[in-house]
């Protein structure tokens, strides 16, 4: 791969440009030719995913292992690529936390490969029976999972969600279309070329997997104004490209949120567990949306000390408001917190953190500034943990562990497209179920309505 191929595909600028496309080469005409292009693609992926809509578990699952086989006979070239990619996003001052979203590496591409396997051993939700009866004028009635058909998606600087989207698209019968973004595009290119061809080797349409890359951001509007011949289009990544998707797309959309992650320290919280959970919560990957950016602390607690010492041992930057300024070690700095970090998700080595006289006040605190994404909260007390969970709106809650474990493979799903914020039809990691719909059968023996 050279870096004249790299430049090939027209750039998509910034995520804040999605909505606004620039004038196309050519004026009218040229963009008239990209809209037409992106519909060509879409229509390819609808007969694809009739195709898909049919293949049995056994040639899906094969599909899964031949893409897993072809990513590491191609990790070489992923890698040169991905090398590439990571050159041009450090000269342009990307930063550290999207820098590592975009790296990939053998171990990251190995776990790639492990999510694979694992959705290959995972049963097939086409077909499942969500509920059914027969009446008592004898109709019978089942109402079971289907494939969505043509599944969108829009990232930025993440090329494993490439391998991902196309790995729960397969095993749950659909056909998806990329918009990866200009940041990883010498890696996308690779990996979207290595999964047509080990979908072809098995006898799968190599049109299940395709991509806009191509085509920039004038592809990527096309594609949100697709309507009917898309889906469902999920956008991943940050809070402005997932805002103008939503905005802007006339296809159904599912959200996926940002994450402002919240942590609760109860006065009852262990010490020991209390250090171990907060340093993996933010510091075993600080760039990803499932790490921990707000700690609130009962004013009772006695844990403090401890805490803050090993976060700032790690080398997290700690800004807090005025009381737990105070009650920090001597010698542990930080500095003052504003209304801006209790918002912000910092996707780096920073922690807010604020004293709290309750439950409640930890509740409110949360209800104020959460995205809705997961929320933690570290107790030995029972009623308190269980009131956490009733009262704390989140797609995830949990109680004395990592928050990290929001993640579609930690939760045995395999793999994830995303993490949903929203509640209408799907919350919380999204997994081969989360990609399909329901279709009601209903069997009879000639009965009429009276």
């Amino acid at each position: 791969m050279t870096e004249a191929l790299i430049h090939s595909a027209v750039d998509t600028g910034t995520t804040a440009d999605l909505a606004q496309p620039g004038p196309a080469a050519g004026g009218p005409a040229a963009a008239a030719d990209v809209e037409a292009a992106v519909h060509a693609i879409a229509d390819r992926s609808r007969h694809a995913a009739r195709s898909m809509a049919t293949a049995n578990r056994a040639w899906k699952d094969r599909g899964l292992r031949a893409v897993g086989a072809a990513l590491q006979e191609n990790v070489r070239a992923i890698l040169a690529a991905n090398a590439m990619d990571v050159r041009r996003g450090r000269d342009n001052g990307t930063s550290k936390a999207l820098l590592d979203r975009l790296t990939l590496t053998e171990s990251r591409v190995d776990g790639l490969v492990a999510a694979l396997e694992n959705l290959a051993n995972l049963p097939d939700p086409v077909g499942n029976v969500v509920r059914g009866q027969t009446l008592p004028n004898g109709l019978r009635l089942r109402q079971v999972n289907v494939p969505m058909g043509v599944v969108a998606a829009i990232y930025e600087a993440r090329p494993n969600v490439t391998v991902d989207i196309a790995g729960l698209a397969l095993k749950s019968g659909n056909a998806v279309i990329l918009r990866g973004g200009s940041a990883a595009e010498a890696t996308n290119q690779v990996l979207v070329r290595v999964l047509r061809e080990a979908l072809e080797s098995v006898g799968l349409p190599a049109d299940a997997v395709q991509t806009v890359d191509q085509f920039g951001r004038a592809g990527a509007n096309v594609l949100m104004k697709a309507r009917g011949k898309v889906d469902v289009l999920i956008p991943r990544g940050g809070r402005d490209l997932i805002q103008t998707v939503v905005t802007n797309s006339a296809v159904p959309v599912i959200e996926t949120g940002e994450g402002n992650v919240h942590i609760f320290l109860d006065e009852s919280a262990d010490e020991t567990m209390a250090v171990e959970i907060l340093l993996n919560a933010k510091t075993q990957r600080p760039s990803v949306c499932n790490t921990v950016e707000t700690l609130l602390v009962h004013s009772g607690a006695t844990v403090l000390p401890a805490v803050a010492t090993a976060l700032r041992n790690a080398g997290v930057r700690l800004h807090v408001d005025q009381r737990i300024g105070a009650a920090l070690p001597a010698g542990i700095d930080a500095e003052p917190a504003t209304d801006e970090d209790w918002a912000t998700e910092y996707m780096d080595l920073d922690l807010a953190v604020a004293m709290v006289d309750s439950l409640d006040d930890a509740v409110q605190h949360i209800r104020t500034w959460s995205t809705g994404h997961t929320e933690a909260i570290l107790t030995n007390s029972l009623a308190n943990a269980e009131r956490f969970i009733a009262e704390v709106d989140s797609a995830a809650v949990i109680v004395n562990a990592s928050t990290r474990f929001t993640d579609g493979g930690e939760l045995g799903l395999g793999a994830e497209v995303g993490i949903s914020t929203q509640k209408l039809h799907a919350r919380g990691p999204m997994g081969l179920t989360e990609l399909t719909t329901t279709k009601w059968i209903v069997q009879g023996e000639g009965q009429v309505r009276g």
